[in-house]
């Protein structure tokens, strides 16, 4: 999975990956950016969100690693074209690229990341617009600080520092009540992507949700900082 690229030189790239042995790593890529009588390089190969087959030189000692072959494992029908769906790639790409610290291997995380962007890539109406907020609640759980599901009638208030449902306000602002609190315990509950269809939120709920789901990240996440991809998922959502 493509997280970042960086133009080096003339020619070449260095690509921060995500992948299913050795976790979160860079690779140098040479060459892909020339133009040749065969045809265009191969850097649009390396967008973010993009899935690839690689074979590569590792080394555990280097920080940069040498990709030897690559190619599509995954092509996407409508990511790289549908704005709407792009913001959304995109978004969820900046957040694995503020979580993913160590680059130890996660397989369990790789499989559900695949997963998710390729329901992402098959999705529409509610499920689109709903799609990001189904991945930031879950993908928390991978990281250890997923919120617990036990909202009920006594337990209607949602602290995000303690990311459990708690039978008071807390003394803090980090809280999450009425409504908003019901449907992230909806949210919680959602195991498919297309069960967003259930879900008919409006643009200020999702804006709310998100904004305290980004929150709960902050307050578990070491430097987690400002989603800069935001901005532009909350204009093309409306």
């Amino acid at each position: 999975m493509v997280l970042r690229t960086v133009k080096y030189g003339e020619t070449s790239l260095i690509v921060t990956l995500y992948t299913e042995l050795f976790g979160i790593q860079s690779y140098m890529v040479q060459g892909v950016r020339t133009t040749t009588r065969k045809g265009p390089g191969k850097a649009n190969l390396f967008q973010p969100s993009a899935q690839l087959d690689l074979v590569v030189y590792h080394n555990e000692l280097r920080h940069l690693q040498r990709i030897k072959e690559f190619k599509w494992a995954v092509l996407y029908q409508s990511i790289f074209f549908d704005v709407l769906k792009n913001s959304v790639a995109l978004f969820m790409v900046e957040l694995l690229q503020k979580c993913l610290k160590q680059p130890e291997p996660n397989p369990e995380l790789y499989y559900f990341i695949e997963d998710a962007f390729l329901h992402l890539d098959a999705s529409n109406g509610q499920v689109l617009a709903n799609f990001s907020l189904f991945f930031i609640l879950h993908l928390a759980g991978f990281f250890g600080f997923r919120i617990q599901d036990d909202y009920d009638e006594e337990n209607q208030w949602l602290d995000l520092k303690e990311g459990q449902f708690v039978p008071e306000h807390p003394e803090h602002p980090y809280v999450l009540e009425g409504n908003y609190s019901f449907l992230t315990s909806q949210l919680l509950r959602v195991q498919q992507p297309e069960e967003l269809i259930q879900l008919p939120l409006n643009q200020d709920t999702r804006r709310t949700l998100l904004q305290a789901y980004l929150s709960f990240y902050a307050l578990h996440v070491p430097d987690f900082g400002e989603m800069k991809t935001l901005a532009v998922l909350q204009t093309v959502l409306g």
